[in-house]
């Protein structure tokens, strides 16, 4: 299977916000004495949408590295993870089902996890473009370490979000106007297969 069509250098871009919110996680997570050791959860069956074609693309990129068996494998749960959360959905219930990428615990495209995936742990926060706020609390093991303050420190996501706004843009150019919004699980990502675009003009 060929590699998506994602230019080098908004892979790069991509690669480079990446390896910006690992240090910026690790900063937070260092001084709240936060860590994902020995945890007994597991945060990969978080139901996470996610909204970019960039980053739908770079995960693919990634997949497209793979063996064809491994990649293979990850579709037919990709297939299952969807069938699934749309039963969950179907009775008003929140999914909570194991990511398709995960193997034994770690992600098996670790180096094209999504941002998402990267940010949830600590706590962060947000600036909406109406001015508003909003406020994450981190994972489950993170609150127990913050409880309910409203001090400690946290991620700023606004600047995170607002590269990936330029980095569809520069990529994407005018068809970003016309192309529908994403809103999709990994799962759903896998199994579309990459984005394309012929259709748009």
């Amino acid at each position: 299977m060929s590699a998506p069509l994602l230019p080098p250098e908004i892979s790069s871009r991509i690669a480079a916000i990446y390896k910006e919110i690992e240090e910026q996680y690790d900063v937070v997570a260092q001084e709240l004495g936060f860590s994902c050791t020995g945890c007994t959860d597991n945060c990969c069956d978080s139901y996470f949408l996610h909204h970019t074609y960039s980053e739908w693309a770079y995960l693919w990129q990634g997949l497209a590295e793979l063996a064809p068996e491994k990649r293979q494998e990850f579709e037919r749960r990709a297939r299952d993870y969807v069938a699934r959360s749309r039963e969950a959905l179907a009775h008003g219930e929140r999914p909570q089902i194991m990511c398709p990428l995960n193997d034994a615990g770690l992600c098996g495209l670790y180096r094209h996890r999504l941002l998402i995936c990267r940010l949830h742990g600590v706590p962060s926060a947000m600036t909406r473009p109406d001015g508003r706020q909003l406020l994450f609390p981190g994972c489950f093991r993170c609150q127990e370490i913050t409880g309910d303050r409203q001090d400690v420190v946290r991620m700023e996501r606004t600047p995170l979000f607002q590269e990936f706004v330029r980095i569809e843009t520069a990529w994407l150019g005018q068809k970003r106007k016309v192309l529908p919004k994403v809103k999709m699980t990994i799962a759903e990502m896998i199994i579309q297969g990459p984005p394309h675009f012929s259709h748009c003009r």
